[in-house]
């Protein structure tokens, strides 16, 4: 519906016009009537009172009549033009006014819209943006899940925190999740050329920034009421001071884990080929640096509650939370690593079986009534055939003459024979969702440890092979095993091309802090991972649980 003031603008446009119309006839008349009076005077000039006819005192001569008339013609003649002009103007301005606007009477004008780059721009930045408000505040969210059933929560002596207290928080993360995989499928859509029109392209990137702002805004709104439930500002003697307690207990379990992660990866480089570890290299020394990172702020958090301080305590806290996370993503990623290897090397016996018996399948009867051979050429097909056996016969010699990568010759096998399944299940999907499985959680970890570096390409990518691999459980199926294993291939193509840009990424990010010494407390690693907001600044705030307006609302922790 159209409001009111919308409405009543063209009239008052209109009754502007008729105004002007207005002025100019009475103008108009206005100069008539001076025209006409002179020539009226004149024609009675000869008359005196009382009706006798004689000349006119001091015997004024017909010529100098004449010119007297001429000149009293001059003043309405311009009158009339000066009024003319003027009304003729204002019509014209306001026209030109009119066609100015979108909409009649004053709607905005068309100046006021971004243009499509600004527009694009603007969708990309969003969606990063948006990525790390819900990676932030699931992490920060986290931390307040480990307090659950433990000790007593502040403001509440009689109790405490319970999975009630939770609840409103992971309800609101999980629409602000919601939103954002609707806004990175959209963009994925966007960039494969859906739709195709201009004005239709426009509406997609505006719903990309729609939804984006969406999901802070559902996160803004929690925020105090996060805060009120972490209950910081209550000091070492009660929600500070409980937070302070999970994450020190989180802080040494990961910090005695460091020697573990280390020697098992140790041990899967005697083991497997090298591009086997590629993904995990450097883990062990980065969750170090995060541990460096976190020691130094829980220390200051500690001396700051003890000076009473609780809102510099609770920054530093926070900013420790977050590095520790970080720390346990490098370390976990080793050790899931190791599992998905161990059951890839399991499976690759059974997918070479596996890969035979479709092959055979394919050489025996391509063409029988009621196969799925059938929508293939005969050409074709013994094309693929040949090419699935000179992949299977690399991956056997690769198998048998060393250390080599489990998950890579999977993919291989299951790559290979795709073209040529006819359809059953068989052990290729299950192969295909470890190769993907694992493809998508290493990208992940590569974002959530990097987010000031990744942009919104690498993110994207991972969105969509995250949705490809796990499909919303209420949509129907409806998809073959062929389709099925179609998808599993498509989010591990997509996982592996996002973890490839996030390092370009990365690479081209560079080290976030310059100097000598400055990183000496994992300072740069902080920055990188996007647990402090700031560039270069010693007195960063570090990134929480909320979205635009709250993320940063701890304010800036300087170490003392």
């Amino acid at each position: 519906m159209t409001s009111s003031l919308i409405r009543g603008r063209p009239r008052r446009g209109a009754s502007h016009i008729s105004v002007r119309v207005v002025h100019a006839l009475v103008g108009g008349l206005i100069g008539v009537a001076w025209l006409v009076l002179p020539a009226v005077t004149i024609g009675g000039e000869g008359r005196v009172a009382g009706g006798a006819a004689r000349p006119v005192a001091g015997g004024v001569a017909q010529g100098e009549v004449g010119e007297t008339s001429a000149a009293d013609l001059v003043m309405p003649m311009l009158a009339v033009v000066a009024v003319v002009v003027l009304a003729g103007y204002g019509f014209l301005r306001r026209r030109r006014r009119a066609r100015g606007r979108t909409t009649p009477g004053g709607a905005p004008v068309q100046g006021a819209e971004p243009g499509a780059g600004e527009l694009e721009e603007r969708a990309r930045t969003l969606l990063v943006d948006a990525d790390d408000w819900v990676r932030v505040s699931r992490e920060e969210l986290g931390f307040v899940q480990g307090r659950v059933g433990g000790v007593v929560g502040a403001g509440r002596p009689d109790a405490a925190l319970g999975a009630g207290d939770v609840e409103p928080f992971t309800r609101v993360l999980r629409d602000a999740e919601a939103e954002l995989a609707v806004a990175f499928r959209m963009r994925w859509q966007y960039e494969g050329g859906v739709p195709g029109e201009a004005a239709a392209r426009r509406h997609v990137l505006a719903g990309i920034v729609g939804r984006g702002e969406e999901a802070g805004r559902l996160l803004d709104g929690q925020a105090a009421a996060f805060d009120q439930v972490r209950g910081l500002e209550a000091g070492l003697g009660g929600g500070l001071g409980e937070a302070l307690a999970v994450a020190e207990g989180r802080f040494r379990e990961l910090a005695g884990r460091t020697g573990g992660a280390d020697a098992a990866l140790r041990a899967l480089g005697e083991r497997y080929a090298p591009s086997a570890i590629t993904s995990v290299e450097g883990h062990v020394e980065q969750a170090k640096d995060r541990l460096v990172f976190a020691t130094a702020r829980l220390n200051h958090a500690r001396q700051s509650a003890d000076l009473g301080d609780t809102e510099r305590a609770a920054g530093h806290l926070r900013a420790a939370e977050g590095a520790i996370a970080q720390a346990a993503v490098f370390i976990d990623g080793i050790d899931r690593l190791t599992g998905e290897l161990a059951t890839a090397a399991a499976m690759v016996p059974a997918a070479l079986t596996g890969a035979e018996v479709e092959l055979a399948g394919a050489r025996q009867s391509p063409t029988r009534a009621g196969d799925s051979y059938l929508d293939i050429p005969p050409g074709e097909l013994r094309a693929r055939v040949t090419h699935a056996d000179l992949v299977l016969a690399v991956v056997r010699e690769e198998l048998t003459s060393g250390p080599h990568d489990p998950l890579d010759l999977l993919r291989r096998i299951v790559r290979g024979v795709q073209p040529v399944v006819a359809g059953r299940a068989g052990v290729f999907p299950a192969a295909a969702l470890v190769c993907a499985r694992s493809a998508v959680a290493g990208a992940d970890d590569v974002v959530a440890t990097h987010r000031a570096a990744v942009g919104e390409e690498a993110r994207t990518q991972l969105a969509e092979a995250r949705r490809l691999l796990a499909p919303p459980p209420t949509a129907p199926s409806g998809r073959s095993a062929r389709q099925e294993l179609t998808d599993l291939l498509t989010a591990d193509t997509l996982a592996q091309q996002s973890h490839a840009l996030a390092d370009q990424n990365i690479r081209t990010h560079g080290h976030p802090i310059d100097g000598p010494g400055t990183n000496t407390i994992g300072l740069a690693g902080a920055v990188l991972g996007g647990v402090l907001l700031a560039g270069k600044q010693h007195d960063a705030p570090p990134a929480s649980f909320g979205g635009p307006r709250t993320r940063g609302r701890r304010g800036g922790t300087p170490s003392p």
